[in-house]
C-alpha cells in the first residue's frame, strides 16, 4: 500500500479535496429526514453512507469525513434520542475509516477527518451555554481520536468565539485542524467579527486551513475566499454550497425561488426542500474551483448540495485522475449534438427544432 501523506503535506503539493454536503444528499436518498437532519443513517442504514462515502471517493475526494454534523448531543436531545450518542459518533467514524483505507492496490489511501460542527445553542452571553459546548465538542474529538482520525473538521461556525473554542479542543488532540465559519446573510459573525477577523484569529490559534463552508454559492462565498487568501499565510479551505445566491440574498436560508415556482414548499421558503431550481451547473462549480485554484486555496470541496459528479470537476481542476473521470462527457459521440463522422447530418440538423 502506498505511504499515506498528511493533509499538510498533500496540501502543500497538489492540494486536497473534501466532499461534504452528507446531509442533504442523504435526504435526496431517502435516510435523513429534512429539518431534523440529524445523521442517524450512520447507525440505521450503514451500507447506505458507506456508498455515499464510496460514491465521493470515486470521484476524487481524498478526505473522508465522518458524517457527524448534527451528531451532537443537543441535536439527540432535540429528537429524544441522547442515549445514541456516542454509538452514532462510533459508527460514522468506523464506516468513514473503513472506506479510507479501501481503496485500489498501489493507491494513497485517504485521510478520514473526524467532524464537529456549529451546536446552535451557543450564547455570547451566557458561560453555561458555552460550558456546554465545550464538553460536546471534547466528547466528539475523544471519539475521533479513538477511532482513528488522521484529521479533524470544524466546519460550519456563525459564532466567531465558538470556532475558538472548537478549535482549542481540536488542538488538543493532536491532529491537523482545519476550522472553516460560515456567516450568514448580515454578511459578519454573529458576535459581531469580521469573516476575515475570523479566520485571521484562528490562524493565530493554530488551525492549519482557515476559510469558508456552507451557507454560500460560489457568486458570494469567492470574494471572501480572496480576501482572506491574501491576508493569512496558513492554508486556505472553500467549500461552497451549489445554488446561486447572490448579492441581495447571500445565503440559501432566505434564497427566492426567481423563475416562480407554482407550487412552493409547505414551510413558505426554498431552504430546505424546494433549492432544486436554483442549482449551479457543473461549469459554475468548475470556475469557482479554478479561480480558487490559481490564486493558490486548495482544500476545497462542496459543500450541502453536493453530488459526486460535482467532486468530479473539482478533482479535474486540481489535476487528480480518479476513477469517475472515465465518465466525463463526452459530446462529440452525441446522437444529435455530437461530431461524430457516423451521425447522420439530417439528424444534426434537426437539433435546434428538437
Amino acid at each position: 500500500m502506498t505511504v499515506k501523506r498528511s493533509l499538510v503535506e498533500r496540501l502543500n503539493q497538489e492540494g486536497a479535496i473534501c466532499a461534504e454536503g452528507f446531509l442533504f444528499e442523504m435526504e435526496r436518498r431517502g435516510y435523513l429526514t429534512a429539518g431534523e437532519f440529524v445523521p442517524e443513517v450512520a447507525l440505521e442504514y450503514p451500507e447506505a453512507l458507506k456508498n455515499l462515502h464510496k460514491d465521493f471517493q470515486h470521484a476524487g475526494s481524498d478526505i473522508v469525513e465522518a458524517f457527524t454534523y448534527n451528531g451532537h448531543r443537543e441535536k439527540m436531545r432535540v429528537i429524544g434520542k441522547e442515549e445514541l450518542l456516542e454509538p452514532l459518533n462510533r459508527a460514522a467514524l468506523k464506516i468513514a475509516k473503513e472506506v479510507a483505507n479501501d481503496v485500489p492496490e498501489g493507491s494513497e489511501p485517504n485521510l478520514m477527518a473526524g467532524n464537529i460542527s456549529n451546536t446552535n445553542i451557543w450564547n455570547p452571553s451566557d458561560k453555561n451555554s458555552q460550558k456546554e459546548v465545550r464538553g460536546m465538542f471534547e466528547e466528539m474529538i475523544g471519539w475521533a481520536v479513538e477511532e482513528g482520525a488522521d484529521m479533524l473538521v470544524g466546519e460550519t461556525f456563525y459564532f466567531a468565539e465558538e470556532a475558538y473554542c472548537a478549535l482549542e479542543v481540536m488542538k488538543s488532540s493532536g491532529l491537523p485542524c482545519v476550522l472553516t465559519i460560515a456567516p450568514m446573510g448580515e454578511n459578519i459573525m454573529r458576535d459581531g467579527v469580521t469573516p476575515l477577523d475570523t479566520c485571521k484569529e484562528l490562524e493565530q490559534l493554530g488551525a492549519d486551513v482557515v476559510g469558508l463552508n456552507c451557507f454560500r454559492g460560489p457568486e458570494t462565498m469567492l470574494p471572501y475566499i480572496k480576501d482572506i487568501r491574501t491576508h493569512v499565510k496558513c492554508h486556505v479551505g472553500a467549500l461552497p454550497i451549489p445554488y446561486r445566491t447572490n448579492e441581495k440574498q447571500p445565503t440559501f436560508f432566505n434564497l427566492d425561488d426567481y423563475d416562480n415556482c407554482k407550487c412552493s414548499a409547505p414551510h413558505g421558503r426554498t431552504f430546505p426542500t424546494a433549492l432544486d431550481p436554483l442549482f449551479t451547473n457543473r461549469y459554475e462549480i468548475r470556475k469557482f474551483m479554478q479561480d480558487c485554484y490559481n490564486m493558490n486555496v486548495k482544500y476545497l470541496g462542496v459543500c450541502c448540495g453536493a453530488n459526486p459528479m460535482l467532486i468530479r470537476e473539482v478533482a479535474d481542476v486540481m489535476g487528480k485522475n480518479p476513477p469517475a473521470m472515465r465518465f466525463r462527457e463526452n459530446m462529440s459521440n452525441h446522437f444529435m449534438y455530437g461530431t461524430n463522422k457516423r451521425i447522420p447530418e439530417h439528424i444534426k440538423d434537426y437539433g435546434d427544432k428538437a
